[in-house]
């Protein structure tokens, strides 16, 4: 896949390909080679060369933006794919982006095994809400940033299909 995507203002041509859990990337001519494992619904571990960074990509309440940080710095990206323009990320402190309710969906068909919140309930961000097994694995969906629980559609037991509403925190 090739992007045109823009960080902080620079515009980067970004031609992507994906051989399991490893990508090679070129930025501008520059290769890369990056290994990448989902940590969860919405966190991976990259690999680039000798670093490792942890990168958070958690979708708002609107449609976009989405919320993308690299440990705990947001990035502002815009990317031009196959599909149109896209924005991606804000400025600013990520706690303070996106006032909307936040929608936990089941990132992938799966069974619940743990409901860790009560409706009411104060959390806080990155906080473990919902554990879905999915694959032979459990998968921690956590808030993405502090709220209060205003619904909670998942019960224990529960299978659920991928994009099954599971948590609403207002």
């Amino acid at each position: 896949m090739q992007y045109e995507i823009e960080v902080g203002g620079r515009r980067r041509h970004v031609v992507v390909h994906r051989e399991g859990d490893r990508f090679d990337v070129s930025i501008d001519g520059r290769p890369f080679q990056v290994n990448a494992v989902r940590i969860d619904a919405q966190v991976l571990s990259l690999i680039v060369g000798a670093a490792s960074f942890e990168v958070t990509v958690a979708p708002d309440a609107a449609p976009a933006p989405l919320i993308v940080r690299v440990g705990t710095t947001p990035v502002v990206v815009e990317f031009q794919g196959l599909n149109g323009r896209r924005r991606f990320g804000q400025r600013g402190d990520p706690a303070d982006v996106g006032t909307g309710p936040q929608r936990i969906a089941a990132p992938m068909p799966g069974k619940i095994v743990r409901v860790l919140v009560k409706t009411g309930e104060a959390v806080v961000a990155r906080q473990p809400l919902v554990v879905v097994e999915a694959m032979k694995m459990e998968n921690e969906l956590r808030a993405r940033r502090d709220g209060t629980i205003a619904e909670v559609h998942a019960k224990e037991g529960q299978s659920v299909e991928a994009g099954a509403l599971l948590v609403v925190i207002q």
